[in-house]
């Protein structure tokens, strides 16, 4: 017992009682302080170590849990700090004790364009040994893509191979990250606490899902919308079907920007799903169990609750184990194969080469992934648009191995009669957004459907009164059928809102013309707009468009910036450190 404690002398002017409750309540001040001091001290190890939370992310779902677990981190007596791997001085990484890296993998397997740097620099020979680092990875991917997580991947081999130690094993996530994320920042919580000798005081409660905005309808509700308006963009002849879709957020309470993405839960073709449950020898009335725990029929399930097209790892190693076949196996161990087998072909393909007796349904739907939300770029500004939201989606329709084919949520969007509510939430994008100075230039590259944020940059641009130059260019195959938004564009223009704008009709002439041809035609020009502070934002297809954009601009500030490759390469990097090179591409 503390002897020294000060007591509330007899003399007081209080009466007895109040006397004794004063003196017991000092006395458990002190006690609780003291227990306190014990224990900053017993956890002084971790009360004030620091942690490196590095993020590579396209879409923002990386920087969101990079946040999520500092929060974590923080709460559990660290000093956790969340960085930008665009922003990250290498020369400090040998120094780094405790580091984890969050990641997602995009295009044809790279890294995110901010972490393409740090990416390339650490599996150079400049890389420093890592003897000193203890480290984890979070790599966020999608089964559906053959290099699943492969960015996530190639970081954790190589810290390992610079000598770096893991704190706990990497966790691979898919689409539906939540649990797995949950599972890894658990035992990252749990072996950083046991190295310290300090106990964990974190708990699941404190985790918020990514990407909850805290309103009663977001990921985890998503909010029935209608369909207020579906008309198609392309005109008679056109071999495209690009929708233009206006949805109704009254009663939502959501609020976006432009930039941000739509997530729409789409439902699968019910004819396909009848297809599937035929070969499967079901009558589609079984009832199965799904993920919520919910019991539904298996048609409802296969319908509204499971990914029944994609032929994605999950799925995949799931057949097989039912399939119980060599010749399955075989086909799918020898990598280049499968991916050529993969090419046109869907989950009811492989049933139907690989047949199966099933004895009941559940066992069917418990290798199926989840139906995972679809992200489309939002095309309206909020301003010029109260309470709605618009989608610019290129319907996906195509035969192969004597099958009609439909992409999953593009016609479901598509095909959708308005009379019946689709699921939807907001993601907000970090990155792709407009300068917050209205008087910086733009120059905004969007060919096909990668116009959508480009209309939401412009309407919010006249919505602000911007005095900045906005320059767009736009391909497709014909001008005459696929011009999309036509004639708004052309009223941009007429009224000064668009200062020029560039078109590359691809079919329209015997040799093809994209809009990075137009770029270098226009090169001069477009230097002149970058050295006035232009922003330069791209959207659109990753494997190929956005890397032929990406080298017409590298040519352009080479040529008319009288550059050497190598400073072209430095000016482009400037570019990206500035957030003036933005790109949303998929």
């Amino acid at each position: 017992m503390n002897t020294n404690l000060p007591e509330i002398p007899s003399t007081a002017p209080f009466t007895p009682e109040q006397i004794a409750w004063l003196n017991g309540f000092i006395a458990g001040m002190y006690s609780n302080q003291s227990a306190q001091n014990s224990a900053d001290q017993n956890g002084s190890a971790a009360a004030h170590k620091p942690v490196t939370i590095l993020w590579g992310s396209q879409t923002g779902n990386a920087e969101s849990l990079a946040k999520q677990t500092s929060k974590r981190l923080a709460k559990s007596g660290f000093k956790p700090a969340v960085v930008d791997m665009a922003d990250y001085d290498s020369g400090k990484l040998s120094a780094e004790e405790l580091l984890l890296i969050i990641t997602s993998t995009y295009g044809d397997g790279e890294p995110p364009d901010n972490a393409m740097e740090l990416h390339k620099w650490l599996h150079s020979d400049a890389a420093p040994k890592l003897e000193k680092t203890r480290f984890s990875v979070l790599a966020l991917g999608d089964t559906n893509y053959p290099d699943f997580c492969k960015c996530g991947i190639e970081f954790d081999t190589r810290l390992r191979s610079l000598g770096a130690k893991p704190i706990t094993d990497r966790v691979d996530c898919d689409v539906d990250f939540d649990e797995s994320y949950e599972n890894w920042l658990s035992s990252i919580e749990t072996s950083l606490s046991a190295m310290s000798g300090k106990q964990s005081v974190a708990s699941k409660e404190d985790l918020k899902p990514a990407n909850q905005s805290g309103e009663s309808y977001g990921k985890k509700n998503p909010f029935p919308a209608r369909i207020l308006v579906n008309r198609n963009l392309n005109g008679t002849g056109s071999a495209k079907e690009t929708r233009h879709l206006e949805i109704s957020l009254e009663g939502s309470g959501f609020s976006y920007k432009p930039g941000d993405a739509l997530a729409v839960l789409p439902q699968n073709c019910s004819e396909y799903v009848a297809n599937l449950v035929a070969f499967l020898g079901f009558e589609g009335g079984e009832s199965v169990v799904v993920s919520s725990g919910d019991t539904m029929s298996l048609k409802n399930a296969l319908v509204t609750q499971f990914d029944v097209t994609g032929l994605g790892s999950k799925v995949v190693k799931g057949y097989k184990a039912l399939a119980k076949s060599r010749k399955l196996d075989t086909l799918v161990e020898d990598k280049a194969t499968w991916k050529e087998y993969v090419q046109g072909r869907q989950l009811i393909d492989l049933i139907q080469t690989f047949p199966v007796d099933l004895e009941d349904a559940q066992s069917f739907v418990s290798i199926l992934p989840k139906l995972t939300p679809r992200l489309y770029s939002i095309s309206s500004s909020p301003v010029a648009h109260e309470n709605e939201a618009h989608l610019t989606v290129g319907a996906v329709r195509y035969d192969s191995f004597g099958k009609k084919r439909k992409g999953v949520c593009s016609t479901y969007l598509a095909d959708h009669d308005g009379e019946s509510l689709i699921k939807i939430f907001f993601h907000e994008t970090k990155s792709f957004v407009l300068p917050e100075d209205d008087s910086k230039p733009i120059i905004m590259v969007g060919p096909g459907t990668g116009i959508a944020p480009f209309r939401a940059f412009l309407e919010e641009r006249k919505a602000r009164g911007a005095t900045g130059k906005n320059w767009l260019f736009f391909g497709d195959q014909h001008a005459a059928w696929d011009f999309l938004y036509k004639d708004e564009v052309e009223g941009f223009f007429s009224e000064g809102l668009l200062t020029r704008f560039d078109t590359a009709f691809s079919r329209d002439q015997e040799e093809k013309v994209y809009v990075q041809n137009r770029m270098l035609e226009q090169g001069s020009e477009l230097f002149s707009w970058l050295e006035e502070g232009a922003y330069f934002y791209v959207c659109g297809d990753a494997s190929r468009m956005a890397k032929d954009v990406d080298r017409a601009l590298h040519d352009v500030i080479e040529k008319h910036g009288n550059l050497t490759d190598a400073e072209a390469y430095e000016y482009v990097k400037e570019l990206k450190s500035q957030k003036r090179y933005l790109r949303d591409v998929y």
